[in-house]
C-alpha cells in the first residue's frame, strides 16, 4: 500500500478515534469517496491497534491499575479498588465481543460497510448523544462506576460495530446519560476500548500469521505506528477540552456529515 495512502488512513484514525465521530466510519468513508482500494478491515485494526498504545500511555495509571486488579481477581480478591475495575471491565467487554465474533462468523461484516448506513448511523447516534448530554446529570465519577453501568455501557458498545455509530461516542453517550461527568466519561469510554481492540488485534494477527502475508504485516506494523503518533496529540486535546466544552460541537458536525453522506448514498 502507497506511504501516503497510510499516512492518511493513520491520521484519520488518530484524530477521529477519541472523538464521537466514529473512526471506523471515516476509515470506510475514505476509500468509498475517494476511489481508492478499501484498505480492508486489517489496516483498519492495525491503526486502532496504534491508537489503542496511546490509550495505555495516557491512561498508563488506570490501566496498571486494571492490571494490578486482575491479578487480584486471579488470587480470588475482589475487594479491592483496583479488582473492581478489572472485573468492569471484563463485563463491559463480553458482549461486543461475542457480537463481532458472530458478525464475523456470519460474514455480515462486509455489508455494513456503506455510505447510506454509516449516513444513518453518524445522524441517529449524533442526536443521541445530544440528548444524553444535555438531560444527563455531572455527579459520577470513574471510582462510582457501577455493575450495572458497565453491563449497560457494554451492551451499548455492541453498536459500534456498525460503521458509523463511534465507540466512543456510544459510550459517551450512555456514561453522560448515566449521570457521568464529560471528563469521566471519556475516560471510562476510553478504558473500555483497551480489552475490545485487544480481542480485535489478537484475531486479525492470528489471520495474518496464518495467511503469511508479510507485505500487508508490513503495512499494518507502520499503519499502527503513524496511528500512535496522531492518537497521542489528539487524545490530549480531547481530555483538555471536554473540561469546558459540552458534546454539541461533535453532534453539529456528526449532523453536517450524516446529511452530505445520506445525500451521496440515495442522490
Amino acid at each position: 500500500m502507497p506511504l501516503l495512502h497510510l499516512i492518511i488512513l493513520a491520521l484519520i484514525q488518530g484524530i477521529t478515534e477519541f472523538l464521537p465521530v466514529s473512526s471506523s466510519g471515516h476509515l470506510v468513508l475514505y476509500p468509498l469517496l475517494t476511489g481508492n482500494e478499501d484498505q480492508g478491515l486489517t489496516i483498519d485494526v492495525a491503526v486502532h491497534v496504534g491508537t489503542l498504545f496511546a490509550v495505555i500511555l495516557y491512561f498508563r495509571h488506570d490501566v496498571a491499575a486494571a492490571v494490578r486488579g486482575g491479578v487480584f481477581i486471579l488470587r480470588g480478591d475482589l475487594q479491592t479498588q483496583e479488582s473492581r475495575l478489572a472485573l468492569l471491565l471484563i463485563i463491559a467487554t463480553i458482549p461486543v465481543v461475542i457480537a463481532g465474533a458472530a458478525l464475523s462468523l456470519g460474514g455480515l461484516t462486509d455489508h455494513l460497510r456503506s455510505i447510506a448506513v454509516i449516513g444513518w448511523m453518524t445522524i441517529i447516534w449524533g442526536i443521541a448523544l445530544f440528548a444524553a448530554d444535555m438531560i444527563g446529570e455531572q455527579k459520577h465519577e470513574t471510582d462510582d462506576w457501577r455493575f450495572k453501568d458497565a453491563i449497560i455501557m457494554g451492551l451499548v458498545q455492541v453498536f459500534s460495530l456498525v460503521p458509523g455509530t463511534s465507540r466512543s461516542g456510544v459510550t459517551m453517550t450512555m456514561a453522560r446519560a448515566l449521570g457521568y461527568v464529560r471528563v469521566d466519561a471519556a475516560r471510562l469510554s476510553m478504558l473500555m476500548s483497551i480489552p475490545t481492540i485487544i480481542a480485535a488485534g489478537v484475531l486479525t494477527t492470528a489471520k495474518l500469521v496464518s495467511d503469511g502475508d508479510a507485505a500487508l504485516g508490513a503495512d499494518a506494523v507502520l499503519a499502527a505506528v503513524l496511528a500512535f503518533v496522531a492518537a497521542i496529540l489528539s487524545l490530549s486535546f480531547m481530555m483538555r477540552m471536554l473540561k469546558n466544552w459540552s458534546m454539541t460541537p461533535f453532534v453539529v458536525y456528526r449532523m453536517v456529515l450524516g446529511v452530505i453522506l445520506l445525500w451521496i448514498a440515495y442522490a
